[in-house]
């Protein structure tokens, strides 16, 4: 392991597989054998994890979270051993943070835990100016993968997805 990287996505799974998913578990096997499962803490050690929809992250583990934070140590889901955790954290949402700190769903010492550092990406509806470069690098990214030479918009097409209102 090492230097590696992790993504979940918090709205995505339930309470309790989300926990198992970022701390990893151990459990008894059926002949005895004790079973076990590293997190994507654990996976991205001396990496990055990618935390997408950190907003929806239940109170329970965001509180764990902070607790990994502070003291650089985890442990699996039913394990007593304590992990060395060395990870940087990537946190995304969509939401207000300050409004879900209000609204206290999302814990204020996990919000300052995680907001060293912040990029503010407004939506695309307020960057119309970017789409042309966006759907030709993604034009671009299309024709490498199938082998094809990229074709070029029309200002038709330019003109109508600057448009809409994403």
């Amino acid at each position: 392991s090492g230097f590696g990287f992790s993504k979940i996505n918090c709205a995505a799974l339930p309470a309790e597989l989300l926990e198992r998913e970022l701390f990893g578990y151990e459990s008894p096997g059926a002949s005895g054998a004790a079973r076990s499962r590293p997190g994507k803490l654990e996976m991205a050690q001396k990496g990055t994890l990618l935390l997408d929809d950190v907003a929806e992250l239940p109170l329970p583990l965001q509180a764990r979270l902070v607790h990994v934070l502070q003291e650089k140590q985890s442990f699996r889901a039913g394990g007593e051993g304590r992990i060395e955790v060395d990870v940087r954290i990537i946190a995304a949402t969509s939401q207000n943070l300050e409004q879900a700190i209000a609204n206290r769903t999302l814990r204020e010492d996990l919000y300052y835990r995680l907001s060293a550092f912040t990029v503010h990406v407004p939506p695309l509806r307020q960057r119309r100016e970017e789409i042309p470069l966006l759907m030709g690098y993604l034009m671009n990214r299309v024709a490498r993968h199938y082998g094809l030479p990229a074709r070029m918009f029309s200002p038709a097409v330019l003109e109508a997805c600057q448009a809409h209102s994403w």
